[in-house]
């Protein structure tokens, strides 16, 4: 299989939250009226921003959680690439991208539910959170992005039974 140009995709970071009962965090974008959809954190990556700032700096804007209740516990090495449909295509990030390139993470939340707050950044993306079974992961996020969710919970299925 041919690799994508990577100049296409835009770089970013994915994170798979996880509290001490292994549920993963989703939020339900402020953005998308158009079904129930529910995703983990993810962003873009600045350029020459180190992976693991990004990642923890992307969780904060969108979680409001503090890098202090964040222990990262895994990063696949491997990038996911998914392509935008169509209808998106050229509307998102200047119309510069054809979609995203990923480095995902794994990172256990030491804090309380509390310290999570969608308000903390003045452009919050989410307008509500959750805690799911890393297996429904899936079937909540928009269907374009579900073969990024599957490799993703796949990748991280040994470390969530440590």
């Amino acid at each position: 299989m041919t690799r994508p140009d990577r100049d296409l995709y835009r770089p970013c970071v994915g994170t798979m939250l996880i509290n001490a009962d292994a549920q993963a965090f989703v939020g339900k974008r402020i953005d998308n009226k158009e079904g129930d959809w529910w995703q983990m954190p993810q962003g873009g990556v600045d350029p020459g921003e180190d992976l693991d700032k990004a990642m923890l700096r992307e969780l904060g804007e969108e979680t409001g959680a503090h890098a202090k209740h964040i222990s990262i516990l895994h990063r696949m090495e491997e990038e996911l690439y998914y392509d935008l449909p169509p209808e998106l295509q050229g509307k998102l990030w200047g119309g510069k991208f054809k979609g995203q390139r990923q480095v995902w993470y794994l990172a256990r939340f030491t804090g309380a539910d509390s310290d999570i707050d969608l308000k903390a950044h003045k452009h919050p993306e989410f307008c509500d959170w959750k805690w799911v079974a890393p297996s429904l992961l899936p079937e909540l996020i928009v269907p374009f992005k579900k073969p990024i969710y599957e490799t993703v919970v796949t990748a991280f299925k040994s470390y969530l039974s440590r």
